[in-house]
């Protein structure tokens, strides 16, 4: 058999025959649907909402662990080392560790939700969240050296980052397995803008933690007790973790990723999933029954009371192990033609080229709060550590959340292209400002740039690079494209979180800053790679594909 031809068409919705064109946008047919047709796609249904919590819980671990970090860092420097500054390159390697850690939970994670199938896998990155954070806190400092405790705290945040990266392409396939066409978008806009009040949540939980620790830390004068500070703060993460993890461990399978690993991939079966929906969010049979399942094959094999049984058994093992190489067969297939190999290296670089500047900024933002005043550069080490929380406060309320809900309310108006390239491009303007003059502008104008940035960055490509993977590859191998796009993303992380301090020193932070603009205009340059997904059900689009490849075969 000859290898298929091209289509006619390529992976953009624009070229598909109308009818299928037409279907694929229609989302109004169903009486679920119905019921909430005329009203905007941000009125989400109770169904909706219940989804919503149990992904987005992800991301404000994700925000919360990652950007916690910095005050963290700084009271590590009164734990540690007296007030002084903690070594570079250490400081640099616990900042990076849970960037280095997410590089591998994205590929391992994204690669096996396709593989073994979302159920299998989802609520294992909460696990090692869980895992992780309770070794983080449990930080020997009074046993090992200052820099023993810095490297402990590094190693378990490189765990930590396994499963915050794990969430990455779990949590995106999850969601939108199960979302409607007509509000795709803004689901997946939803669940990211959680990073903004994990960020926010993790600047109050700092002030409140410190405010209560006051007495003994500025009145008494014991400011080793900061220990007590960090940990607490950093432990109550698990909190929403532990809230979740049961409804992760007993999600059921999407309808839709059933569908998409078949025997064959037919596109009426996404239209019609299209038109009935799925809002299955709880397995009935649960862990429990899971469990029950599994301990009544083990008795039934160990005792072989039934032949024929085994024999169906080792058939279906067998029928398993072909299924899997097939589907490595058709993912090095799908990405080995050019057209799609094109978009999941722009879908890449986008988001590598944003973590640069974006990460840049947030993991350094002693930076910022010396510019705008708020580094604790005086008083007592408390008023120090609380003025750094209050400055990091403001950061955070300034434009970090509301850029995220500026996304989710015109993302399925303005389309994702349009709003990542914007995005990117004002992003650039107002770093180019704030290298331009990073010695002249006063302390208003400053916070005014960096809150206008902070803006940009989210309601542009910070959320449209996690959007994107998850909305234009087909479920067969949508989560392992989105790992691969993910941990592109952190690389760029890491390279700033490991270069900005000692580059800062070299040749100084205005030009760091323009490092990060060229970074944002290549990103805008970089999404013209991307098709524009409003609308476009990627499945539907494989399917036709295929069809019209096996045709002229």
């Amino acid at each position: 058999m000859s290898a298929p031809q091209e289509p006619a068409h390529t992976a953009s919705d624009s070229t598909l025959p109308p009818a299928t064109n037409q279907h694929s946008r229609r989302s109004g047919l169903s009486a679920y649907e119905r019921s909430g047709e005329g009203r905007p796609p941000w009125i989400l249904t109770r169904t909706e909402l219940k989804l919503l919590g149990i992904a987005g819980v992800g991301f404000f671990l994700d925000a919360y662990d990652l950007f916690i970090i910095n005050p963290v860092a700084t009271m590590l420097q009164f734990r540690l080392y007296g007030g002084h500054a903690l070594p570079a390159g250490l400081q640099g390697f616990v900042k990076a560790g849970a960037n280095i850690g997410s590089v591998i939970g994205q590929f391992t994670f994204g690669f096996a939700a396709d593989y073994y199938g979302r159920k299998a896998v989802y609520g294992k990155e909460l696990m090692v969240i869980i895992f992780a954070t309770i070794f983080c806190i449990s930080d020997p400092t009074d046993d090992l050296s200052p820099s023993g405790a810095l490297i402990w705290l590094g190693v378990w945040r490189i765990v930590l980052g396994i499963g915050v990266g794990g969430d990455y392409p779990m949590s995106a396939s999850v969601s939108t397995d199960r979302a409607r066409l007509r509000k795709r978008g803004t689901m997946l806009a939803y669940i990211f803008s959680a990073q903004g009040w994990g960020s926010l949540v993790g600047s109050l939980a700092t002030i409140i933690v410190l405010a209560c620790y006051k007495d003994v830390m500025d009145t008494k004068g014991e400011v080793s007790k900061v220990d007590g500070v960090w940990r607490i703060i950093i432990g109550l993460s698990l909190i929403p973790a532990f809230g979740t993890l049961y409804q992760r461990l007993t999600l059921p399978e999407a309808k839709r990723f059933e569908a998409a690993k078949s025997d064959t991939v037919d596109e009426e079966k996404f239209k019609e999933l299209e038109e009935t929906g799925d809002d299955r969010l709880n397995d009935k049979q649960g862990v429990k029954g899971a469990a029950v399942g599994v301990i009544h094959t083990t008795r039934s094999a160990s005792s072989g009371e039934d032949l024929e049984n085994g024999h169906d058994a080792r058939e279906r093992e067998r029928s398993l192990a072909a299924e899997k190489k097939d589907h490595w067969l058709e993912f090095f297939r799908y990405f080995g033609q050019w057209r799609h190999t094109r978009i999941l290296v722009g879908t890449s670089l986008c988001w590598f080229l944003l973590d640069i500047a974006f990460y840049g900024i947030n993991l350094n933002q002693n930076v910022v709060l010396q510019q705008i005043g708020f580094d604790g550069s005086s008083g007592s080490d408390w008023e120090r550590l609380f003025k750094i929380g209050i400055g990091n406060l403001i950061i955070t309320a300034l434009g970090f959340v509301p850029g995220y809900y500026a996304t989710v309310f015109t993302i399925e108006i303005l389309g994702r292209k349009w709003i990542q390239i914007q995005g990117f491009l004002l992003a650039a303007l107002f770093l180019g400002i704030m290298a331009g003059m990073f010695h002249t502008l006063s302390t208003a104008a400053f916070i005014v740039c960096f809150a206008f940035l902070q803006f940009f960055f989210n309601f542009g490509a910070n959320t449209t690079t996690y959007c994107y993977p998850a909305e234009v590859f087909p479920t067969r191998f949508r989560a392992s494209a989105h790992g691969i796009s993910a941990a592109s993303g952190k690389a760029g992380a890491i390279i700033s979180a490991l270069a900005f301090n000692s580059l800062a020193e070299d040749i100084g932070t205005p030009a760091v800053l323009w490092i990060f603009f060229g970074c944002c205009i290549a990103g805008a340059f970089a999404t013209l790679l991307l098709p524009e997904v409003r609308g476009r059900d990627p499945d539907v689009v494989y399917a036709e594909e295929l069809r019209t490849g096996r045709s002229h075969v």
